[in-house]
């Protein structure tokens, strides 16, 4: 079938032909590319069409597409059996790596997204410290629940509507949003609501408004001012955690938070989340514990087998992460050259604004050109390159990509 018709098909069943937004390619003037299969650093549409991939899942395939020895493990778990809802020693195992691999995290708690994992941190949070406010920073996404749906970024800065039908005021009353990289906003608002502030939420790397990189101390002063007016800091690392290095951004920056949310790579392609951080806050949680959290799928076997898979992957070849990052910053290094549009870049990440300035907030962002977006995205499928639909959401690179993949964007 055409992609337009697979479309067609689609909006008959699905809310807008699409279960994730942002995947609905809306204002790009065509219909959303319906993927058949991935191999290494490429996807393959139904028409046959291969382009190279730099969305890889929104960040969970650092490994590429069905990386050899994820697939084989998953294949030999699901012979065992998919799911069931009792505990198993893969559960152990990957809490095992997790713990020894991220240096803040004392214990571990597996969900099945990130936003169950934002959802899990922030009641623990709450439940520790007996405070009830939250603050998070413009821009910074940290999945769809209720409250934290205020100033996001990602999917809902191109439908605002998102971050207010169907939530309410109430919820987002606790939710105070702050500029990024703006240490004077964040030390004004501390000083006037320290003892109302449960915990302070951000993704140490903002990858949900494009690539913005912190300035230099401002992870550290926020670490410091928490710690001193014992404010939970979380660190929503379902990006960065395993990307940036095997410990994580706070490892890349030298600062740990008290609890830090992970998804995405842990999961090896597959659903999972996990919240983990001082033994003090994660044995709150049931059954030690007042604080609520259950899922029937959490921990689940197929998941675990493919985190494990990965992160043992990772864990055994811990170069790729200097390989990765070497890449990206010479393709960056490029495309300054080359081009008048802003390029950031920290690993294996990177983001081309669509803007002259210099990106280093929410607000920043807002201001690119979305006809140059669209532009530069249809130019790039017709040339075969598949990058984020859109303009405030980061690019990836995988293992199996190499550094003439990159410089095909240079056009």
């Amino acid at each position: 079938m055409e992609s337009d018709s697979l479309f067609t098909q689609a909006n008959k069943v699905i809310p807008g032909g699409v279960n994730s937004p942002v995947r609905a390619f809306k204002g790009l003037g065509i219909d959303p590319i319906f993927i058949d299969r991935g191999q290494g650093s490429r996807i393959v549409d139904t028409q046959g069409q291969s382009y190279l991939d730099f969305c890889l899942s929104w960040g969970a395939l650092i490994t590429g597409h069905a990386h050899p020895e994820i697939i084989n493990a998953v294949s030999a778990a699901l012979l065992k059996g998919t799911s069931f809802g009792a505990p198993t020693i893969l559960e152990t195992q990957m809490a095992t790596l997790v713990c020894d691999l991220v240096p803040s995290i004392e214990k571990v708690r597996f969900v099945s997204s990130g936003t169950e994992a934002v959802m899990t941190a922030l009641r623990l949070a709450r439940g520790f410290t007996r405070r009830q406010k939250i603050i998070k920073f413009d821009g910074c996404y940290h999945g769809h629940s209720d409250a934290m749906l205020a100033e996001a970024g990602s999917g809902v800065a191109d439908l605002p509507l998102s971050s207010s039908q169907g939530v309410s005021e109430c919820v987002t009353a606790d939710t105070l949003s702050l500029p990024y990289n703006d240490i004077g906003a964040f030390e004004s608002l501390i000083a006037q609501s320290a003892d109302q502030v449960a915990a302070v939420i951000m993704e140490p790397v903002p990858a949900n408004m494009g690539l913005v990189v912190p300035h230099e101390g401002y992870l550290a002063r926020i670490r410091e001012l928490t710690q001193y007016y014992g404010i939970i800091l979380i660190f929503d690392e379902v990006i960065t955690g395993f990307r940036l290095g095997l410990g994580g951004a706070q490892e890349y920056f030298g600062v740990y938070p008290d609890l830090t949310c992970l998804g995405k790579i842990i999961g090896g392609g597959f659903p999972v989340g996990a919240v983990g951080g001082r033994s003090d806050i994660m044995c709150q949680l049931a059954p030690l514990g007042p604080v609520y959290q259950a899922g029937t799928l959490s921990g689940n076997p197929i998941a675990m087998t493919a985190g494990l898979s990965t992160l043992r992957y990772l864990a055994t070849h811990s170069h790729i992460y200097k390989d990765l990052e070497s890449r990206v910053t010479q393709f960056a290094d490029a495309w300054r050259k080359s081009s008048p549009l802003t390029i950031t870049s920290l690993g294996s990440m990177f983001t081309i604004f669509n803007t002259s300035q210099a990106v280093n907030n929410f607000s920043d962002a807002k201001k690119q050109d979305f006809a140059l977006f669209k532009k530069r995205f249809l130019e790039y499928v017709n040339k075969g390159m598949y990058t984020p639909p859109s303009m405030f959401e980061t690019s990836f690179i995988s293992t199996e990509h190499t550094y003439e993949d990159l410089r095909q964007l240079l056009g």
